[in-house]
């Protein structure tokens, strides 16, 4: 038998001798078709791994710059939470220094003077604090709210109506709307 199927039909003995050629050819070209798959493989791999490489060094850049930033982004809290209150110290210096200035003064001066002059520190003071947000609660006639006011006691009234602040004891103060110190009040209760 030299490679053909013994079969009644000679166009299957044609059709298998055909493909026992093909197979044998081949076989004398796989070095160079080998050869060549190897080329393109590799190249193939080069460019994947240059690829791999490349999204590695930009998955270090970002990580390093992901780092950067929470360090410079916890930096700022740190800066922000330690000098807040900078600008408002700064502007409460003015107070401070007019105050100073009163004392100061207060052996050669009049009453009449420091009254004056303890007015004119309390607009700046006010001021101050108005530049900051912070508003004063005055609630004297106005109906009890325990969110701004801590009343100290109730006190029968005829003058006041049941319920509302009759006497304002220490003024409240909010911060841009929240609530610093409530006010403290005595509220008018039913005669």
């Amino acid at each position: 038998m030299n490679g053909q199927a013994e079969c009644p039909d000679n166009d299957v003995n044609e059709q298998v001798e055909v493909e026992s050629t093909d197979s044998s050819d081949l076989g004398a070209e796989t070095p160079e078709i080998a050869s060549s798959y190897d080329q393109e493989a590799l190249s193939e791999l080069e460019a994947l791994r240059a690829k791999a490489d490349e999204n590695y060094d930009n998955y270090l850049r970002a990580a390093a710059e992901l780092d950067n930033v929470r360090k410079r982004a916890a930096r700022d809290i740190e800066n922000a939470r330690r000098y807040a209150l900078e600008r408002f110290g700064k502007e409460l210096l003015a107070v401070r220094d007019s105050l100073e200035m009163g004392i100061a003064s207060a052996e050669n001066a009049s009453i009449e003077s420091l009254l004056e002059g303890s007015e004119a520190t309390l607009k700046v003071l006010g001021s101050t604090m108005q530049q900051f947000g912070i508003e004063e609660i005055d609630p004297l006639g106005e109906p009890f709210d325990p969110e701004n006011h801590e009343a100290i006691s109730m006190q029968p009234s005829d003058g006041a109506e049941p319920g509302s602040v009759m006497t304002v004891v220490q003024k409240g103060y909010s911060l841009n709307g929240r609530l610093l110190r409530p006010a403290m009040v005595i509220v008018a209760s039913e005669s």
